[in-house]
């Protein structure tokens, strides 16, 4: 195997491939890089067995020569090593070549580094897929789905299913659901040619959160396959498989309140705000708890109370205040995360009470939906 490249664009695919590559794995090549080059372009795997990450570098793009492959052929390159040394190598012209046995030497100015190989015919072969589950969104739509959704994800391995996030398909559309028990975050929407087929998957936060740093910032689509225990994620050049999490999730739909004794609309940003500033002083306490009470149609004063520390109270007006006064507690940090999620516009906060789970949705958009259990601290 032989090929020059351009340096900054093969990092710009080793940086995608990089997010899939642990020091933990229990298949030792998997530190590894798979790398294959024919007339076509570059193709670079790495993979940690949950998550796999291949990135496409096409021979030529837009009129203009990004790889000359002068002899077509694979190794595996130790991850670490082969990343460290391409981003210090001194020219954007590089070359590497594969010489006998799996000896393989990258050339770039004056430089020359040999490294030891691995035989790519003993890396993992990728995940079989069948297009029978398979849908579209675009790229900046999907990313959406998952900042609004996989904070919400459990953080304890106690009941992993609740580490993932529940993807199902509902009434001709998607309904994305997280929860650790304590809150739950659901997106709602109808992408492009659903699936017939029903179908109900659990995808692992972790695979989310990586798949975000990978998708770009437009509307460029991204092509959803569900398989047994896979799910693939294609972009025009990058495929990223993450495996399926077992298990039935929870019925979730039971914990969503239908009717409410006190509702109100507030500006999201002020509100968040406001409970910032509040859990400035209940950040020592353990649970990081801050207090909120409707004020006779004035508005809701938010207030934290740290006996070592001190208290605060703040007045926050509301633009509709209905039904029962209310005195409720609950996490900041996790108020905090579901304002984030819906993203400064007017917020509707309905209440069934100081210790019913209460809910958080969009004045103009009901596709986003925020649920937080209370604490008892009245």
């Amino acid at each position: 195997m032989k090929f020059e490249i351009m340096r900054d664009r093969l990092l710009d695919g080793l940086s995608d491939v990089m997010k899939a590559i642990s020091q933990k794995v229990a298949i030792p090549i998997l530190t590894g890089i798979k790398i294959e080059a024919n007339e076509k372009g570059i193709t670079m795997t790495g993979s940690d067995s949950d998550i796999t990450i291949c990135t496409f570098i096409p021979a030529e793009e837009n009129g203009e020569q990004i790889i000359h492959v002068f002899e077509k052929g694979s190794i595996v390159l130790q991850a670490k090593v082969f990343s460290e040394i391409v981003r210090k190598l001194p020219t954007n012209d590089v070359t590497i070549e594969v010489a006998s046995g799996l000896q393989t030497q990258i050339t770039s100015g004056k430089s020359d580094f040999h490294l030891i190989g691995s035989d790519a015919e003993d890396y993992p072969i990728l995940p079989e897929v069948k297009d029978e589950y398979s849908f579209s969104m675009p790229s900046d739509l999907m990313k959406s789905i998952i900042r609004e959704t996989v904070f919400a994800v459990s953080q304890q391995e106690t009941r992993p299913i609740l580490t993932g996030v529940h993807w199902e398909s509902k009434d001709g559309g998607l309904s994305c659901i997280a929860t650790d028990s304590h809150r739950l975050a659901r997106r709602l929407t109808v992408p492009e040619n659903m699936p017939e087929i029903p179908f109900s998957v659990v995808i692992p936060g972790k695979s989310l959160q990586e798949l975000n740093k990978i998708l770009p910032d437009n509307t460029e689509i991204v092509n959803i396959v569900i398989a047994d225990q896979q799910i693939l994620f294609k972009t025009r050049n990058v495929l990223f498989y993450s495996r399926l999490l077992e298990g039935n999730y929870p019925d979730t739909s039971r914990l969503i309140p239908a009717e409410y004794k006190t509702s109100l609309i507030v500006n999201g940003r002020l509100l968040l705000q406001a409970i910032d500033r509040a859990s400035l002083l209940a950040r020592e306490e353990r649970n990081n708890i801050v207090r909120f009470s409707t004020n006779e149609g004035k508005g809701i004063e938010i207030s934290s109370n740290s006996p070592e520390v001190g208290k605060v109270e703040e007045l926050v007006e509301t633009i509709e205040v209905s039904g029962e006064e209310l005195k409720i507690s609950f996490s900041a940090k996790y108020m905090m995360d579901a304002l984030k999620a819906i993203d400064g516009q007017d917020i509707a906060v309905h209440f069934t009470g100081a210790m019913r789970p209460f809910i958080l949705k969009s004045v103009e958009d009901d596709s986003i939906l925020q649920l937080i259990l209370p604490v008892r601290t009245y």
